[in-house]
């Protein structure tokens, strides 16, 4: 079907040094000398190309490798996929290319040569500062490589992003806090906090059945994330999304692309592409339709993404969605009533509380559709 411009492109790079006990993303512990890792980079190049010629990344504003861990595959492969993906598109310094990386992988280097051919934002996975933490969490990296990392990583880069993980069983406020201030006194532009959650068919999802590894507590994550709030406002930080935390100009435009309806494009192992146009939006993975929304189911995911951005929806935007759903507004005045959303401003904005209930929030928005 003819299709609006994807603006958003993710590749996907599904290899680790060793694989997390609360990780259920499409990865694999792979040694970085595995044939394996070439013949997969290939294909991705390959893709790569195939989408240039048909025209499907002339319009790209932002790019993200993710995993699994990128930095893991090693400079020889990122350079041969990062000089593919320059020669297949525009990757010019306005276009946001993010690169995730670990930091036991992450060698000056490699910060050198992966900001040369391109890339300008780096997203490291810390987790921690806390050794102890740390080693809960089964990481392949100790505390002083993550300061490494990011020493590493600012030797070249100004935006550099960390994730942290809060309420993990053994975790203490104060630890969580001392990680999130040790993020801070680095002097890294972006934030991004995330509870530990236990999927289904991961080792941490075992252990909590055989009773070894305390299931993670609702009210534990909400004060660790409060913390993650207070701190990081007060150094200067603005929450735009509910995990993400940014210096001013430094928010992740892909990310936020995520939440506004921008269409998508993933190449690689189990990524995910959003297409749309006026009257339907589809997701697609492994070749499977995910999500095949019509206008009325778009205007509801719009609506609810948009509750996951500080900045929440206009009135104009509930007054567009209203055309498709007339109990729009209604619905988004008992929310209010339950502390869920406030208005102002011209703004209908999630509460801290209608973040930490963020299922009744969400789910009362799209069950409109």
């Amino acid at each position: 079907m003819p299709h609006d411009p994807y603006k958003a492109l993710y590749l996907h790079l599904p290899f680790c040094v060793k694989r997390c006990g609360y990780c259920d993303f499409a990865t694999a512990a792979v040694p970085a000398d595995s044939p394996e890792i070439d013949a997969y980079v290939e294909d991705l190049c390959l893709q790569i190309r195939r989408k240039a010629k048909e025209g499907e990344l002339g319009a790209i504003e932002t790019v993200y490798l993710g995993g699994g861990t990128p930095s893991h595959l090693g400079l020889s492969r990122l350079s041969m996929l990062l000089y593919t993906l320059s020669l297949s598109m525009r990757l010019e310094p306005d276009v946001e290319c993010t690169m995730e990386a670990n930091p036991e992988s992450l060698t000056e280097r490699m910060v050198r040569d992966v900001w040369a051919l391109g890339v300008n934002r780096l997203s490291i996975g810390v987790q921690s500062f806390d050794d102890d933490v740390l080693a809960v969490l089964g990481r392949a990296h100790d505390a002083d490589a993550a300061h490494r990392a990011v020493a590493a990583a600012q030797t070249r880069f100004e935006n550099v992003s960390v994730d942290l993980m809060c309420g993990i069983p053994g975790q203490s406020a104060s630890s969580f806090e001392a990680s999130v201030r040790e993020a801070v006194s680095l002097g890294v532009t972006h934030v991004s906090v995330y509870p530990l959650t236990i999927e289904a068919h991961t080792p941490f999802n075992a252990a909590v059945l055989a009773g070894e590894l305390d299931e993670p507590d609702d009210d534990v994550e909400a004060e660790h994330m409060e913390i993650a709030a207070r701190v990081l406002a007060e150094a200067g930080f603005e929450r735009y999304e509910v995990a993400s935390y940014a210096r001013p100009g430094f928010q992740s435009r892909h990310n936020i692309a995520y939440w506004t309806g921008v269409p998508y494009l993933g190449l690689g192992r189990s990524a995910a592409t959003m297409t749309q146009n006026a009257e339907r939006r589809m997701r697609v993975q492994d070749g499977q339709v995910t999500d095949d929304l019509n206008a009325r189911g778009m205007a509801a995911e719009d609506l609810m993404l948009g509750m996951r951005m500080t900045r929440g929806v206009s009135d104009d935007h509930v007054a567009r969605a209203a055309a498709l759903l007339p109990a729009a507004p209604a619905v988004l005045e008992e929310l209010a009533l339950e502390g869920l959303v406030k208005h102002e401003d011209g703004r209908w904005r999630p509460t801290e509380r209608g973040w930490l209930c963020g299922n009744d929030l969400y789910g009362a928005l799209f069950d409109l559709a």
